[in-house]
């Protein structure tokens, strides 16, 4: 019998065959699941916080899951996988950037949809990839394993996805990374990920950082971004 604590999964999906086929392969790999069918009873679900992961379909009756989505991302730092019926990179885009964390277009495989959970309640209980030690760079101080990142004496709210880029972008500060290097760093793979996620999460981050003002982190055109740890790289 595994040793590794049970994962506890919200559903929220409005085919019940297929929610009903999710669960129990999820289930016999350990991840306990609540599924639920509507959008209006997903999202008072999610809201009690009682999940390790949220995984919402797109179409849903009632609130649609990127109104789940960005509701449930004012109050929680919850992973969150979206379901996409179409895969397009629209809808992929806008998840993104209402705060979820991954991505499954349908039609989707059990294992890896399991396989994507895995890898954010990892990244969600600080044990994603090799382990990353405390850093300060500037005003910025980083702490992976706590989850925990302070610029300036002000705690940020950033997901473990942010925390991740954050922590990949401040250690090489001053190089520039590209977005399959900040996918390799972030996640542990740069396998099926493209690059309009990495620019997303970005943006949010920047966002949490007030890099309209501070401007921590640099757009360097057909190459990537850079950390900017003094003024000077910053004019650079």
């Amino acid at each position: 019998m595994s040793s590794e604590p049970l994962i506890h999964a919200l559903l929220v999906e409005d085919d019940r065959r297929l929610a009903s086929l999710t669960s129990a392969y999820l289930e016999r790999h350990g991840v306990v699941v609540t599924a639920v069918y509507d959008g209006d009873r997903g999202l008072a679900e999610a809201l009690r916080g009682r999940f390790d992961v949220v995984l919402l379909d797109v179409m849903l009756p009632g609130r649609s899951g990127t109104e789940i989505c960005q509701r449930l991302r004012e109050h929680s730092d919850v992973p969150i996988i979206m379901i996409t019926a179409r895969g397009e990179e629209a809808d992929r885009v806008l998840g993104l950037e209402l705060g979820a964390d991954d991505y499954v277009p349908k039609p989707f495989s059990p294992r890896e949809l399991l396989a994507r959970i895995r890898a954010q309640i990892r990244r969600a209980r600080g044990a994603a990839g090799p382990r990353r030690m405390g850093l300060r760079v500037g005003e910025l101080e980083l702490d992976p394993g706590a989850l925990c990142a302070v610029l300036a004496g002000r705690r940020l709210e950033l997901t473990a996805y942010e925390l991740a880029l954050l922590h990949a972008l401040a250690s090489s500060a001053g190089r520039v990374l590209t977005r399959e290097q900040l996918m390799e760093r972030a996640r542990g793979s740069a396998e099926e990920a493209f690059d309009r996620s990495v620019d997303v999460h970005i943006s949010r981050l920047r966002q949490k950082l007030g890099d309209d003002e501070r401007q921590l982190i640099c757009t360097v055109r057909g190459a990537g971004y850079l950390f900017a740890a003094s003024p000077e790289q910053r004019a650079g």
